[in-house]
């Protein structure tokens, strides 16, 4: 019986040199360890956020581009309620002639080419409307991104993210779930770059575009 409880005292004795072994090597790994940890901390990577949406939505010279255009849809409507006018008067005046008479058939032919040209007319606007609409966009993006360049690696930022910064609107469904959607939940306000972006861009545009003296909002 007491060697059985020798052998057992010595067992315990061998565990609790092998568990305070592990324990004063595991210190000696975290003491290793931290420094090298703390070294890759100090050299991490800096991040900033950009709300692009915003820019488009807010940039004065943007929204003179878009104004252009919308103007130049405007004018195209007035003149294209004239040709549909135009259209219906000679459609009237058809009524007026004996079917298979040669002024019926003139008349028809004249309505037929005035209805297909004013379908053509229609389809070329809107797709040189669409095309310049897409330029604007296009081309602004390209600046909104080198501004982001430029602003980034002077300040040594090696990430940019891009975020919304819309409000939740709880009476509007899509905003809502725009909102829930966010890639970003939350980052420091000192992260945005989009005033700075704001104006670069404005600086970009002035030589172009004439912006508002009022000046273009600045978010800091």
């Amino acid at each position: 019986m007491n060697q059985t409880i020798a052998f057992t005292t010595q067992g315990v004795a061998d565990v609790r040199t092998i568990v305070l072994s592990a324990i004063a090597l595991a210190m000696t790994t975290v003491s290793v360890l931290a420094p090298a940890k703390a070294s890759a901390q100090d050299a991490g990577h800096r991040l900033a956020v950009v709300d692009v949406a915003y820019i488009f939505k807010n940039n004065e010279g943007i929204k003179l581009q878009v104004k252009a255009v919308e103007d130049n849809l405007k004018a195209f409507d007035a003149e294209l309620t004239a040709k549909r006018e135009e259209l219906k008067n000679s459609l009237e005046k058809l009524k007026t002639y004996q079917a298979g008479s040669a002024e019926f058939t003139a008349q028809e032919e004249r309505v037929a080419s005035m209805e297909s040209k004013l379908r053509l007319d229609m389809a070329r606007k809107r797709k040189e409307l669409a095309d310049r609409e897409a330029k604007i966009y296009y081309d602004n993006y390209q600046l909104i991104t080198s501004g982001v360049q430029a602003i980034a690696e002077y300040h040594k930022i090696n990430l940019v993210l891009r975020y919304n910064s819309e409000q939740m609107d709880l009476e509007q469904g899509e905003s809502v779930i725009r909102g829930v959607m966010r890639n970003i939940v939350y980052h420091d306000e000192k992260l945005d770059m989009t005033g700075a972006v704001m104006q670069y861009l404005d600086k970009k545009l002035a030589s172009g575009v004439a912006t508002n003296p009022g000046g273009t909002p600045n978010r800091k």
